[in-house]
């Protein structure tokens, strides 16, 4: 029978030059309902705000179980691995899917027992296993969670000044912790000392949100023993790290800091009638400003407290969250010197780093439901910027 794998031709080169072959790719899946407890329980968590355990729990279970199944049909195929390991929520009215998708790998002269699942891909892999890390388990780390009721109270008379929303920042802080520190248990629990490649998603899920981060467990045994206790967590590209240790950096913490602003009423006010004139609208440029500033400061505190001598790959989110309110979430990853780090290869294929062309688009399922709407193929649809839709309700309360 022909093999049917998921990896692409690029993969397939880069996982050969490690003595690795492509097999057949793997599904499973999972399908839940969030039940009536578990709905009136969320219920009444949201009325305070934070985690919703409930839910967090619910997804949890619904992503291990579609795992676990995934890793039962790759038994079968027979492989030493699973590569490209993804976990997706799908949701089907008031019930959700959980599916698992990978892609087997053989190594000839090896015996056929599955040692390794890894959330990167066959181009990926290679750039970890050549900066010496040695893959273990694809692990992650959930959480769900609300503003709440009580919050959103609380924020609201709060948002009648200009700055920080304190009661918001922390929340979101919190819950974004708890995410990283699930998945740092995963990876302890598994043997390893490191979580590289991770990837941070936030899902809308039945007016609360998911945050989940996917990575891989790994081991590196330029490590010291303190990290078997306190795992590294990078959310660099394997490519990107490959780069670092070969310059003798060692990822040491993923960082994050969230910061949420408001620019209060009066401010709101203001900077709408600005925005009937060409210019600088100030109130809005400085609100920005120190919400991002205070937000890069709170991921600088965590990297002093690692012991970090850099932080790369910052990148930073705007979100709108309703009545004038921004959140800020900076995140990147701390790195530090040390000794005896290396390279297996002088450098990196160029197959390692060509990103894979996508040969099939549909735009039928984008364009269903759209009427009067006529965009060229692929263009966005138009969206209200946020202070254009404080501008529009302010000009409405003008107008009586």
């Amino acid at each position: 029978m022909p093999v049917m794998t998921g990896l692409s031709g690029n993969e397939m080169y880069c996982l050969h030059q490690k003595g690795l072959q492509a097999g057949d790719m793997v599904i499973g899946n999972s399908v839940f309902s969030v039940g009536v407890v578990g709905g009136i329980g969320s219920g009444l968590r949201t009325l305070a705000g934070g985690e919703v355990t409930q839910i967090t729990s619910v997804i949890h279970d619904g992503r291990q179980q579609s795992y676990a199944r995934m890793v039962a049909e790759a038994q079968k195929h027979g492989g030493i691995g699973i590569t490209g390991v993804t976990s997706e929520l799908i949701q089907h009215g008031g019930n959700i899917e959980f599916l698992s998708i990978g892609s087997c790998v053989h190594q000839e002269g090896r015996a056929e027992q599955l040692g390794f699942s890894s959330s990167a891909d066959g181009q990926e892999l290679y750039c970890q296993i050549d900066a010496g890390f040695r893959p273990i388990k694809f692990v992650f780390g959930n959480v769900a969670y609300s503003i709440g009721v009580g919050g959103g109270i609380m924020g609201a008379l709060k948002s009648m000044q200009r700055g920080e929303v304190v009661q918001f920042s922390q929340v979101f802080n919190e819950t974004r912790h708890r995410a990283l520190e699930r998945i740092t248990a995963e990876c302890r629990a598994a043997g390893g000392n490191s979580v590289v490649g991770i990837r941070t998603s936030i899902i809308p899920f039945q007016g609360m949100q998911e945050m989940v981060m996917l990575g891989t467990a790994s081991y590196h045994p330029a490590l010291p023993e303190e990290y078997r206790q306190n795992p590294v967590s990078s959310d660099l590209t394997n490519e990107e790290m490959w780069n670092l240790i070969h310059m003798g950096y060692m990822p040491i913490q993923l960082v994050l800091g969230v910061s949420v602003y408001s620019l209060g009423i009066v401010g709101g006010i203001t900077a709408a009638f600005k925005g009937l004139a060409r210019g600088e609208i100030s109130e809005l440029t400085t609100l920005i400003y120190e919400a991002r500033e205070n937000a890069i400061a709170k991921i600088a505190q965590d990297a002093k407290a690692c012991g970090a001598d850099d932080v790369v790959g910052i990148k930073t989110y705007v979100y709108q969250l309703g009545n004038g309110i921004i959140e800020f979430l900076a995140i990147g990853t701390a790195v530090k010197r040390m000794p005896g780090l290396a390279t297996a290869s002088p450098d990196l294929p160029s197959q390692s780093i060509i990103d894979d062309k996508d040969t099939f688009i549909n735009l039928a399922e984008s364009e269903l439901g759209r009427m009067g709407e006529t965009r060229r193929p692929g263009a966005k649809k138009p969206e209200k910027a946020g202070w254009g839709a404080v501008l529009e309700i302010v000009l409405k309360l003008l107008s009586g």
